[in-house]
């Protein structure tokens, strides 16, 4: 099955991806972590990206829709696949059902993940990442629960960056959800409830034995 996964960020897309792929096998493409990897190396492109990134703007639609084809070229996105961070406004949306008409594939479900703004931002910025091994815990932990690691904040995860990628949102992204429902793809879930509760209608919502 091909998904499309929406919601605002901190929503726990990537968290409800991660169970998808972790059930079903399927590929998971998250773009933000194909533009952090980008920014990692210091690649042009990922120097360019990092500028919106940090601002918390949208990285321009030429670049992440090259990025997404390439991906969706990849042998293991054949079965299936989980789009994570893309498409975030409806030109995007478009070319991606052009690009997948192409590779003779389509969007059957989106899945709208909702919660409360101001869960959000306390959410992201109390989130901190392990240097080591790339873990997500709370502001309460001193040092990595996994491997004992350094945590720090990302740049994109203070208060006033996601405030304006909460508005960058509402602005840009929030209209996907009228475009896929005009689909009949849609489905919406409350993700303000246990990982596993969310899940589960995650699961419901697919309706199908991926």
């Amino acid at each position: 099955m091909n998904i499309v996964l929406l919601g605002a960020p901190g929503a726990g897309k990537g968290t409800q991806a991660a169970k998808l792929v972790e059930m079903y096998g399927i590929a998971h493409i998250s773009t933000g972590d194909i533009l952090r990897a980008a920014v990692a190396k210091a690649t042009p492109l990922g120097l360019e990206a990092k500028r919106y990134m940090d601002a918390g703007e949208l990285v321009p639609d030429e670049v992440v829709i090259g990025l997404v084809k390439s991906r969706l070229e990849e042998p293991d996105a054949g079965k299936g696949f989980i789009l994570d961070g893309f498409p975030r406004t409806t030109p995007q949306a478009e070319a991606l059902d052009a690009e997948l008409q192409e590779l003779g594939k389509g969007i059957e479900r989106a899945i709208a993940i909702t919660v409360d703004p101001e869960v959000i931002v306390a959410r992201l910025t109390s989130r901190r990442v392990c240097r080591a091994c790339g873990a997500i815990t709370g502001s309460d932990d001193e040092r990595c629960p996994k491997c004992a690691g350094e945590l720090y904040q990302r740049d994109d995860d203070n208060e006033s960056t996601v405030r304006n990628r909460l508005a960058v949102y509402d602005r840009s992204t929030a209209p996907l959800v009228s475009y896929y429902e005009s689909k009949g793809v849609l489905r919406s879930i409350d993700g303000d409830r246990p990982v596993d509760v969310v899940f589960a209608d995650v699961q419901s919502a697919l309706g199908v034995d991926l």
